[in-house]
């Protein structure tokens, strides 16, 4: 009979993995990398990235005694291998559905998981703890931090970097170098890198010049103490060995054999070490190598043709009216400029970069800066734009008070994926900006409802010389076409959508048409306040005279959301009203369907209905 895959069906952990004779390995990684493009193309998820790391997964599973030794993943997005040879090979068709496997790794779900990793940057901090806690604990254990090129860029990494080479304990550092984040990699230190893979210029240089002075011995030693002194200019050896780490590489990230003899032979070494390790994303699956873009994070598709255009006329997503809006005001206001961490495809920046390269500005996986950035950028009469992610803007936190709000500048936010954002789950979910914003002086925050109105209130906050941010989620809304113009809506003011009885949902975003459905079968009022800061006061107060109840209604955290920010109103106003307030829970929500989410939340047209038949209908 026929098996598929006959040598990867016999590791069920990594103790059967490190049974194997060294010259099977090869093989296990081709049937690893095979079952990979199978197994993802029936559930879709992060490809290239997973692709790229199959041999070194391998070959630290089979170097090192995990989980006793701890391998941290960063960003980890590029797990899946990992998870396959870990015992999970069978619960892959679950992956980053309702109850199942987590597209990242996850503390809670394998205890060769040894630490939760979902943004970027964190691994060299999160090893280095575990290293010096082993130290302290007298464990003989190794611990290794696999950081990509892309986030390498982070602030976070280098601090950890200076940290850890001071600390004399027996950390190893695998800079997994495949040239290419998310979106095209940027940076002085990735042009560095990038000169080194080539590797030609240090190789000529060097060799010339031990054939040309060898006949004049002291020449001949001055151009080695050249050599030595040059190697910072044309290799990073210098620059991680000036932190304190002995430096190993570059080595073929995809030769599995040579991983493991070199990965064993710095096993035996003390100190902090540094492996730069060169692989491909894609590698192994020829479209994803020509387009590693395209196949970071497909749906599910048929390998053997490839992902394929959806067929009809789908609706525009909250990115792409973004995207439309960013460069129809670039084109009417030269002091427009746009800013990205990184995330030019996911923010919808791809054709704003292209017609306006002069005014695009990706800073790389550094959030702080790109804040601090916008804030300089202001500070000197221009108009930026941020486009980031709602779970990426808490890692500026300081910045966003310190150098924006404080100084009153007049920096818009396009917050994308605020809300739930389905298989991705709770490191990704933009379920807390309202509350961590409302409460920072001299921001304002928008909420549209649909698409059009996400455009806009885009135009509205660009017109504020104040700091705005507007946040939108992933995917489409209702449908609702646009007015290609720039024209705002009124600031900070809501509007009544329908005329009903005892009973008024007030909503923040895009819940509004969930919430309208709910209220034609209760005959409540609905009014779509727009603003969550600041409240629409005179209309907030005008429905609250006219009903008997309300209920506030947002996608985010009703912890100190905009539920609370109108219990506050009623209560300054001295009136008291019966309030419900619906929105997320006090929990962290796992990867699943979006829709079934929303729906286990009550977040849906059913779940809101009953939520206020209960409270004020019974």
């Amino acid at each position: 009979m026929n098996i598929p895959y006959p040598l990867l069906q016999t590791i069920r952990s990594p103790d059967d993995l490190r049974q194997l004779a060294r010259a099977q390995l090869p093989t296990l990684a081709s049937e690893l990398r095979a079952y990979l493009i199978d197994s993802v193309a029936k559930t879709g998820g992060h490809l290239s990235s997973n692709l790229g790391t199959v041999e070194l997964t391998v070959a630290l599973h089979y170097v090192f005694n995990t989980p006793h030794d701890r391998v941290v993943w960063d960003v980890g997005h590029q797990t899946y291998p990992h998870k396959i040879l870990t015992g999970r090979r069978e619960r892959m068709a679950s992956l980053r559905q309702l109850g199942g496997l987590s597209g990242f790794p996850q503390r809670g779900e394998s205890e060769f998981d040894a630490f939760g990793t979902a943004h970027s940057s964190t691994s060299i901090s999160a090893a280095l703890g575990m290293a010096l806690a082993s130290r302290i604990k007298g464990e003989d254990r190794h611990a290794i931090a696999v950081i990509g090129d892309g986030a390498m860029t982070a602030g976070m990494a280098f601090e950890a970097l200076n940290n850890a080479g001071v600390s004399d304990c027996n950390l190893l550092v695998i800079l997994n170098d495949n040239d290419m984040s998310i979106s095209p990699p940027v940076g002085a230190l990735n042009r560095h890198l990038a000169r080194l893979l080539s590797g030609q210029f240090y190789a000529a240089a060097k060799n010339a010049g031990k054939t040309v002075l060898k006949g004049a011995p002291p020449l001949f030693e001055l151009a080695k103490r050249f050599e030595e002194s040059a190697k910072g200019m044309v290799k990073p050896i210098t620059l991680f060995e000036k932190f304190g780490f002995n430096y190993v590489g570059p080595i073929d990230g995809h030769d599995v054999e040579t991983l493991v003899s070199v990965l064993e032979n710095i096993k035996q070494l003390k100190g902090p070490q540094f492996l730069h390790v060169v692989t491909k994303k894609g590698q192994g699956y020829k479209l994803a190598e020509a387009d590693p873009v395209a196949y970071h994070g497909p749906g599910k598709f048929d390998p053997a043709v490839g992902l394929q255009q959806a067929s009809g006329v789908a609706k525009l997503t909250f990115t792409q009216v973004f995207g439309q809006w960013l460069c129809d005001m670039a084109a009417a206001d030269l002091r427009l400029v746009g800013i990205t961490p990184a995330m030019r495809e996911g923010s919808g920046m791809v054709e704003f970069e292209e017609r306006f390269p002069g005014r695009f500005f990706d800073v790389g996986i550094a959030e702080q800066h790109a804040l601090t950035f916008a804030a300089g950028l202001a500070c000197e009469g221009l108009k930026p734009v941020v486009a980031i992610y709602s779970t990426f803007l808490q890692r500026a936190y300081d910045q966003l008070i310190h150098d924006v709000a404080i100084q009153n500048l007049p920096v818009v936010f396009a917050l994308d994926r605020a809300g739930l954002v389905g298989a991705d789950g709770a490191t990704h979910a933009g379920a807390y900006d309202i509350p961590y914003l409302r409460c920072i002086p001299n921001i304002s925050i928008a909420c549209p409802a649909d698409e059009n109105e996400c455009r806009q209130l885009l135009s509205t906050a660009y017109a504020q010389n104040t700091p705005v941010a507007v946040r939108y989620p992933r995917g489409s809304g209702a449908g609702v076409p646009l007015q290609r113009g720039l024209e705002p809506l009124p600031f900070g003011r809501g509007e009544l959508r329908r005329q009903g009885q005892r009973v008024a949902i007030l909503v923040f975003g895009t819940l509004l048409y969930p919430a309208l459905e709910a209220a034609q079968r209760l005959n409540a009022s609905v009014v779509n306040m727009r603003w969550a800061k600041p409240l629409d006061l005179e209309l907030l107060l005008k429905v609250a005279a006219e009903h008997e109840a309300l209920v506030t209604l947002e996608e985010g955290a009703v912890m100190g959301g905009a539920g609370s920010a109108v219990l506050e109103a009623l209560a300054a106003a001295r009136l008291t009203r019966a309030v419900l307030q619906l929105g997320l829970r006090d929990e962290f929500i796992e990867h699943g369907d979006p829709a079934r989410l929303l729906a286990l939340q009550g977040l849906d047209a059913s779940g809101i209905e009953s939520a206020i038949q209960a409270r004020f209908f019974q």
